[in-house]
């Protein structure tokens, strides 16, 4: 995912989209909060600052900690 001065193209935003909601889903209820919504969308948009390879990382770290599994 490239980045340009912050801002992404529309399918680069549905990659990010889909991954803060399963993100969300992978929490529990009770943790669903705006302010955890509000502090998992800046780790998303963190990582994919950083670059592809930590933004894999913590798409990998999700994937194991869902439910859905």
């Amino acid at each position: 995912m490239k980045q340009y001065s912050g801002i992404f193209d529309p399918e680069e935003l549905s990659v990010l989209g889909r991954l803060f909601d399963r993100a969300i889903t992978a929490l529990p209820p009770s943790m669903r909060t705006p302010e955890n919504r509000t502090a998992v969308a800046k780790l998303i948009l963190e990582r994919t600052a950083i670059g592809e390879p930590r933004l894999a990382c913590l798409m990998n770290l999700l994937v194991m900690i869902s439910p859905q599994g």
